[in-house]
C-alpha cells in the first residue's frame, strides 16, 4: 500500500486516517486493537505488533497482537524485556533499539532464538497515554535483511501519533463504562429504595387525573412512580400498545417538584428522522427549504420541566447518537444553528418494543440503553387487572354521553360481556368498544347484546384470530391436576360449571351456578375442556363470544377456564 503514495509523509496521514475510522466504530475494546494493529502492519515494515493496556499495579489488562494469535498474544508480551518496558512506562517516552543482539536491554530476551539465524532484529516501543499517565505500550518488531533501510526516527513519530490516538480511544472506553457502572448503581439503589418504601397499595388511595382503576396492579405503579417522581433519574415506561404510557408519564411530572413546569411530549415513531431532529432540538431561520423563521424544538420548550418521548424505540441508528449527546451533556444545537443551548430536562421515555433484543442486533445502541433505562416501570396489561374493566368502562360511557348529551348506562349483562372479554388492545380497545356499542345503542341501557362481540362483529376476534392460529402449536395449557377437580376438603368445587350440552345438566344441581342455563360439553365425544379450548379459539380467545357459542354466560366460561386451568393466550 506504500507505494501508492509518494512521499512516506503521504503514508503516514493516509495511516492515520484509516485508524481513525477504525477507533471511531463503536466495538469491543480488543476487537478495536486487533484492527488498529492489522491496518498499521499494512502501513509499516514490521514482523509483529503488540499493544498492551496495563492495570493500576503496571500489569498488563488488555493485550492483543499482529503476527500473534490471539490466544498467545499476552504470552509473548510477558516475554518481552521487563527492562525495556518498564523504561518505556518509566521515562514516557518511545525506546528505539536498531539491533536487539547489541543492546543490553535484550541480552535474556528469550523470543530472539525465533529468528536465530536472521541479520538482525530491531524494536520500537512507544509509550500509550491517557493525559500524562501512561496506561500502556505499542511496540513493534521487525527483521531487517542488511540490506534494507529503515528510517525510524519517521517510524518512532508515526507510532507515537497512533499511540495518541489509540490513548484518546482508552480514556472514552473508561468513561462510558464508568458512566454504564454509576448508572446501574443507581437503578440498583433506586429498586431498593422503591422495595422499602412501597407500602400495601389501597392503604395509601392515592389517585392521579385521568388514570383510572383500583387495582393492586395500579396501585404498585402509582407507588413507584411517587417515589421515582421525586428524583430526576430518566423513567423507562415498557408495556404493551394502549396501556396509558402517556397518563403515567404526566403522573411522573405531576408527582415531581418540576410539576410547574411545561410537560412535553413526542411520539418518535410518527415522524422521520429530518422532522424528528427538528422537532426534538429546533431549527433556525433558513436552515432547510420552508423555515421561514426561527423555532424552538421540545427540548428548549421542556426547559425546567418534563420532556415525554413515546415510542423511543423506534428511532434511528443515526439518530441515536444525536440524542444521546442531548442527554448526557445536557446541551446541543438546533438544526443549522452554531449556538450550542443547554437545557435541564427531566426525561421520561416510553416503548412497547424488546430494547434488550434491538442491542443485540445492533438496532439500538448500548449506550443509549443504559442512559435511558435507569428505572424502568412495567405497566400492566388490562388482562393482569381485570376488577379495573368495568370503572374504565363506566368512565369512557360518563365522558360519550358528556360529549353528546346522552344518558346511557350499562346493565347487569352488559357487565358481564365486559369482565369476560380479553382486550388484548388494552385499554384503547375497551375505549373503542364502548364508544362503538355506545353509539349504536337504541336505548338507554346498554344490554350484552347490543355488543358487538354478540352479533359475531367482534374486532378482537377479526383482529387476533389469526395470531392465535399461527401460535397454536406453541399454546400452552396447563393439564389439571386431581386436586383442582375439586374444593376444600376434597369436595366438589361448586363455583365451576360442571359441564354443558343442550340446555340441560349431567351433574347435580349443586355444580352448576347457574342450573337453569348450565349445558353439557361432552355431547360429540369431546371432553369438557377440549370443547372449551376448541371454542376459545374459533373466538378469537374472546370469553363472551366463546360463551355465546357454548350457550353460556360469560361468568359462566369464566368459572370453566378457571376449573380447568386453561392459560388465556396473551399476545
Amino acid at each position: 500500500m506504500a507505494g501508492l503514495f509518494t512521499t512516506r509523509a503521504e503514508v503516514a496521514l493516509h495511516g492515520m486516517y484509516e485508524i481513525s475510522k477504525v477507533l471511531a466504530i463503536p466495538a469491543r475494546l480488543e476487537t478495536t486493537l486487533s484492527n488498529v494493529l492489522t491496518l498499521l502492519s499494512s502501513f509499516l515494515d514490521m514482523s509483529h505488533g503488540l499493544i498492551a493496556l496495563l492495570d493500576e499495579s503496571g500489569e498488563p489488562n488488555v493485550v492483543v497482537g499482529s503476527g500473534w494469535s490471539e490466544s498467545n498474544a499476552k504470552s509473548h508480551f510477558e516475554l518481552l524485556p521487563q527492562l525495556a518496558i518498564g523504561q518505556i512506562v518509566a521515562t514516557k517516552m518511545p525506546l528505539v533499539v536498531e539491533n536487539v543482539a547489541n543492546d543490553p536491554l535484550f541480552e535474556d530476551w528469550i523470543a530472539a532464538e525465533h529468528w536465530r539465524g536472521a541479520p538482525r532484529i530491531s524494536f520500537i516501543g512507544v509509550p500509550i497515554k491517557e493525559r500524562e499517565k501512561v496506561v500502556g505500550t505499542l511496540t513493534i518488531d521487525r527483521i531487517s535483511d542488511g540490506h534494507t533501510s529503515f528510517k525510524f526516527d519517521e517510524d518512532v513519530r508515526f507510532l507515537a501519533m497512533i499511540a495518541n490516538l489509540v490513548g484518546q480511544t482508552v480514556r472514552l472506553h473508561d468513561i462510558i463504562n464508568r458512566d454504564r457502572q454509576r448508572l446501574m448503581g443507581e437503578q440498583r439503589r433506586l429498586e431498593k429504595e422503591l422495595s422499602e418504601r412501597i407500602k400495601p397499595a389501597r392503604a395509601t388511595g392515592l389517585r392521579m387525573r385521568g388514570i383510572v382503576g383500583d387495582s393492586d396492579a395500579i396501585h404498585s405503579v402509582l407507588e413507584k412512580i411517587q417515589v421515582v417522581a421525586r428524583s430526576n433519574s430518566t423513567v423507562l415506561l415498557r408495556g404493551e400498545s394502549g396501556t396509558g404510557k402517556e397518563l403515567f408519564a404526566r403522573a411522573t411530572h405531576d408527582l415531581s417538584e418540576r410539576k410547574k413546569g411545561p410537560f412535553i411530549k413526542l411520539n418518535c415513531a410518527a415522524l422521520p428522522e429530518s422532522v424528528l431532529e427538528s422537532e426534538l432540538f429546533g431549527h433556525e431561520k433558513g436552515a432547510f427549504t420552508g423555515a421561514t423563521s426561527q423555532r424552538k424544538g421540545r427540548f428548549e420548550l421542556a426547559n425546567g420541566g418534563t420532556l415525554f418521548l413515546d415510542e423511543i424505540g423506534e428511532i434511528s441508528p443515526s439518530f441515536q447518537a444525536k440524542l444521546l449527546r442531548v442527554l448526557q451533556e445536557g446541551e446541543f444545537e438546533r438544526v443549522g444553528g452554531m449556538k450550542t443551548i443547554k437545557v435541564d430536562v427531566r426525561l421520561v421515555a416510553a416503548t412497547n418494543r424488546n430494547l434488550e433484543e434491538a442491542v443485540a442486533k445492533g438496532e439500538f445502541r448500548a449506550d443509549l440503553y443504559y442512559r435511558i433505562n435507569v428505572i424502568t416501570i412495567l405497566l400492566p396489561a388490562l388482562r393482569d387487572r381485570r376488577e379495573d374493566v368495568f370503572p374504565l368502562a363506566q368512565e369512557f360511557l360518563k365522558r360519550f354521553n358528556d360529549e353528546h348529551g346522552t344518558h346511557l348506562a350499562f346493565s347487569g349483562s352488559a357487565r358481564d360481556v365486559l369482565e369476560g372479554c380479553f382486550f388484548p388492545g388494552n385499554v384503547r380497545e375497551l375505549e373503542n368498544c364502548v364508544r362503538r356499542t355506545a353509539t349504536l345503542s337504541q336505548d338507554k341501557t346498554i344490554i350484552a347484546d347490543d355488543f358487538a362481540c354478540r352479533n359475531d362483529d367482534c374486532l378482537s376476534s377479526t383482529l387476533w384470530k389469526g395470531a392465535v392460529e399461527a401460535a397454536k402449536p406453541f399454546t400452552i395449557i396447563s393439564r389439571p391436576s386431581a386436586s383442582s377437580m375439586t374444593g376444600p376438603a376434597g369436595k366438589p368445587d361448586r363455583e365451576m360449571p360442571s359441564s354443558v350440552n343442550n340446555g340441560s345438566c349431567s351433574g347435580s344441581p349443586a355444580t352448576c351456578p347457574e342450573t337453569d342455563t348450565c349445558s353439557l360439553l361432552n355431547g360429540d365425544g369431546q371432553s369438557e375442556r377440549e370443547r372449551l379450548v376448541d371454542a376459545m379459539e374459533r373466538a378469537g380467545w374472546v370469553q363472551a363470544k366463546a360463551a355465546r357459542l357454548l350457550n353460556l354466560t360469560p361468568r359462566q366460561i369464566g368459572y370453566a377456564l378457571r376449573k380447568h386451568k386453561i392459560l388465556i393466550k396473551k399476545f
